[in-house]
């Protein structure tokens, strides 16, 4: 019990283990072959007809679902170092809380926005950049978290900027993953490192709340047209 607490007090615990259910999860596809497509196309895959038809499941499953070897190492990475940094700020649970909403805020969007069945922990990824965009809006006048956002909001243009010219990528899902991170860092907050104005966080919490009502909405009213 003495290392379990020494590990989750030391070492950035959420995310090592949301890296280690995701890496689990594509072990467990590549061992299953070419009925691993199959089977998270079943249950696991955003897929908006399924969704409308009340698998609201699939909102989280396609975070922790790849395609291949180059697909989960690149999202892996940056579930490893965006996390790290994140964790180490935000703590924990909101560590928890950021990458799980965050990656369902990109899952609603897409779900709103295309029509495309799609997988991924990309959501997530963005929405950890949103985090932290959210650390550089609200503690601008530090000087080490101004010049590492500068580099992070470089990195993240530059990624959306790449899925507009590539084909396959839901990039629509990365918005909404990037959005609802934003917002979710001013909702949560950032107790390690200061404070953030109540109304800001407010305002970030009906925005995010009213966006997910409105592209909830617009999604259940785009599967019923293309019936």
């Amino acid at each position: 019990m003495t290392r379990i607490r020494r590990w989750w007090q030391m070492e950035p615990a959420i995310t090592q283990i949301i890296l280690g259910i995701t890496v689990a999860v594509f072990l467990i596809e590549w061992l299953m072959g070419d009925g691993a497509t199959l089977v998270f196309n079943a249950i696991g895959a955003k897929n908006n007809q399924a969704i409308a038809a009340g698998q609201w499941w699939r909102f989280i499953t396609p975070m922790f679902l790849h395609m291949g070897l180059t697909h989960i190492a690149l999202n892996g990475v940056v579930i490893y170092f965006m996390g790290m940094q994140i964790e180490a700020m935000y703590g924990h649970w909101r560590m928890l809380a950021l990458y799980m909403l965050g990656g369902i805020s990109g899952n609603i969007m897409s779900f709103a926005l295309s029509t495309n069945q799609s997988v991924g922990a990309s959501t997530a990824c963005f929405a950890l950049f949103g985090a932290f965009l959210t650390i550089g809006e609200s503690f601008w006048e530090n000087s080490v978290i101004r010049q590492l956002t500068n580099q992070f909001l470089l990195l993240t243009i530059l990624n959306l900027v790449f899925d507009m010219f590539s084909n396959g990528i839901d990039i629509w899902g990365h918005v909404g993953g990037l959005a609802g991170g934003f917002l979710l860092g001013y909702v949560l907050g950032v107790p390690r490192i200061g404070k953030i104005a109540p109304l800001k966080r407010i305002v970030a919490g009906v925005v995010l709340v009213v966006g997910w009502l409105a592209l909830l909405k617009m999604g259940f009213t785009n599967v019923n047209l293309t019936v």
